[in-house]
């Protein structure tokens, strides 16, 4: 139940910020921001009950994240004939999205 109603909080979060700007770029700042909370949350969140940190981890943040609106909005941008900017944005997502992870678990390691 914690799950879901976390979920539900986080896509409702995910399409509050999609609905201040309609750009690429929502979903990649939504992205990276996800990964830079859920690198801290898994430091941080070891002394977290499991079922907090599940909600936490795979229903907030597995709600606000979103992989299937990142590949679709590549496919659409190759489709419209900017294929160099879909593999940048591609290239960028993941290599930032990373480094805001590692960002995260490894700036909340050193607190």
């Amino acid at each position: 139940m914690f799950i879901g109603v976390a979920g539900a909080a986080g896509v409702l979060a995910r399409y509050g910020v999609a609905q201040l700007t309609s750009s690429i770029w929502a979903t990649f700042g939504v992205n990276v921001a996800g990964s830079l909370l859920l690198g801290i949350l898994i430091c941080v969140g070891r002394d977290l009950e499991p079922a907090v940190r599940d909600a936490l981890s795979v229903g907030f943040l597995g709600g606000f994240t979103t992989f299937s609106t990142f590949t679709m909005q590549a496919v659409l941008e190759a489709d419209d004939a900017r294929v160099g900017f879909a593999v940048l944005y591609v290239i960028a997502s993941v290599l930032v999205g990373v480094a805001a992870a590692a960002a995260g678990y490894y700036g909340a390691k050193a607190l």
